[in-house]
């Protein structure tokens, strides 16, 4: 008996779009592996905080990222991060892990370099990796390319949500200008900027609660699956 071919998912977006949610969600539902972006650059630039190199720095960041070894173990929870054999599954989540990585992925190098590792990761199928340049640099070709956005008030308003600080007015107007900075770093950089890849398709979470992105994001994959006789 023949195995079915595993496909390779795709979903681009800005921050507070709900990518991780997504990505997550039809990893467990379909049995593929998550390949999170966002965490091997976090790994990454953990380890040039703990190593007292520059984000702004490429060439000792290729320098760092050569004995740098960067593996996601799936689990029942999400995806367990190992840096060098270390477990950096909560570190990396922390707000300087968080912001170094933003200015560790501006510089085309260390995205060449990324990109070499998600691209071996995803060869077999089977994957689902968000983004923010999955379906336009990293996987060209995936079989499923999704754009999920949202309207920048509303992402702002769900990381205030999310970090609990809609009754702290300076740490709820700090995590809206990191975001709208992070956004402007996206959109503006010389190497893959976001942007969705022509043959994507474009959910707007603007008016949307989680479950109904779930069932479209669903839907989505099903009819192609079903079109490629999967």
């Amino acid at each position: 008996m023949s195995i079915a071919r595993k496909i390779v998912i795709a979903i681009d977006g800005p921050a507070g779009a709900g990518k991780s949610t997504i990505a997550n969600h039809l990893a467990r539902h379909l049995g593929y592996v998550n390949l999170e972006s966002g965490a091997m650059y976090r790994a990454l630039a953990l380890k040039a905080i703990e190593h007292n190199v520059s984000p702004e720095d490429p060439a000792a960041l290729m320098s760092l990222a050569a004995t740098t070894t960067i593996t996601l173990e799936p689990t029942e929870a999400g995806n367990r991060v190992l840096l060098d054999g270390r477990d950096v599954s909560q570190r990396i989540r922390e707000r300087d892990v968080t912001d170094a990585a933003s200015r560790v992925s501006q510089h085309p190098p260390v995205r060449a370099w990324m990109v070499e590792r998600q691209r071996a990761l995803g060869l077999q199928g089977g994957v689902i990796m968000e983004g923010r340049d999955i379906g336009t640099v990293v996987f060209p070709n995936a079989e499923v390319k999704i754009f999920l956005d949202a309207d920048s008030a509303v992402r702002e308003g769900r990381r205030v949500t999310q970090a609990n600080a809609q009754d702290d007015p300076a740490r709820a107007e700090k995590l809206r200008q990191d975001l709208r900075e992070r956004d402007h770093r996206d959109t503006t950089r010389t190497a893959a900027p976001l942007r969705p890849a022509p043959d994507a398709i474009h959910i707007d979470s603007s008016t949307l609660n989680i479950d109904q992105v779930i069932a479209r994001a669903e839907q989505i994959v099903a009819e192609k699956l079903k079109y490629l006789g999967l």
